[in-house]
C-alpha cells in the first residue's frame, strides 16, 4: 500500500511539473518574459508578486486575463502594459491560472 502510496504522489508530481514546465515554456513562446520573470521585476512586476497581490481574490483570474489580453496601466506603476494581440483567450487564461498559481 505504501509503495502504492508513493508511485501515485511521484506521478501527480511529475504532473504538475510538467504542467508548470508547459506553461513557462508558453509565458515565453507568447514573449511574456521580455518584460516579466517569475522570482523579480523586469519592466513589469514578477509573476510572484503578480500572485501574491492577488491571492484570494475571487476577479483575478477574469480581471488578470482581461489584463493580458488589452493590456493595463497604473497598478504596477508608470510604464504601461500592452495589448497582446498574439494572445488568445485560452492561452491568456491558461497564463493566468499559471501565474496565480506561484509562490
Amino acid at each position: 500500500m505504501k509503495k502504492l502510496l508513493f508511485i501515485a504522489s511521484a506521478v501527480l508530481a511529475f504532473g504538475v511539473s510538467a504542467q508548470a514546465s508547459a506553461n513557462a515554456d508558453l509565458a515565453k513562446a507568447k514573449n511574456c518574459m521580455a518584460c516579466h520573470s517569475i522570482q523579480t521585476k523586469i519592466v513589469g512586476p514578477a509573476f510572484k508578486d503578480v500572485a501574491k497581490k492577488y491571492a484570494g481574490q475571487k476577479d483575478a483570474e477574469d480581471k488578470l486575463t482581461q489584463k493580458v489580453l488589452k493590456g493595463g496601466s497604473g497598478v504596477w506603476g508608470a510604464i504601461p502594459m500592452p495589448a497582446n494581440a498574439q494572445v488568445s483567450e485560452a492561452e491568456a487564461r491558461t497564463l493566468v491560472k499559471w501565474v496565480l498559481t506561484l509562490k
